[in-house]
């Protein structure tokens, strides 16, 4: 791990840390992705336009960051389309079988120490590192 960067990282978690909780303070909700994401398609949801800023803002800022700074988006990775859309899939699905992400459950549900974001969050990560043994070293795709 030559580009571990600690400082940057903890920057990084700090700013995630303060964007959750004046999220919650603010708003109410939890700063979880896929709840903010799934609720801008529910008729019932008063708050879509909320919810929409919120997942803009969330794509605005990718794109000032990529042209600001293009070089932080070099990557070795090259999976192909279908194996992206399938994983992408697969996420989703996670998603709703876990009731949330790993934004809703590791960031903010474990802050408020939610046995369910633990449980949660134990999973992901369980099936994560699962899905790199297999990948990696049952399907050949290791470096």
């Amino acid at each position: 791990m030559h580009d571990f960067t600690p400082w940057s990282a903890l920057a990084g978690g700090a700013l995630i840390g303060l964007a959750a909780s004046l999220f919650l303070l603010t708003h109410g909700k939890v700063a979880g992705i896929s709840g903010l994401y799934g609720g801008i398609f529910r008729r019932e949801a008063s708050d879509r336009g909320m919810r929409a800023a919120f997942v803009v803002g969330l794509l605005a800022a990718g794109v000032a960051l990529r042209v600001a700074a293009p070089g932080l988006f070099s990557t070795s990775w090259s999976a192909s389309l279908p194996l992206t859309a399938v994983a992408g899939l697969l996420v989703g699905f996670g998603t709703q079988l876990g009731n949330g992400c790993t934004s809703g459950h590791g960031v903010c549900g474990l802050s408020r120490l939610s046995v369910r974001s633990l449980v949660a969050t134990g999973s992901f990560m369980v099936a994560g590192f699962a899905t790199v043994y297999v990948a990696r070293h049952l399907l050949g795709g290791g470096r």
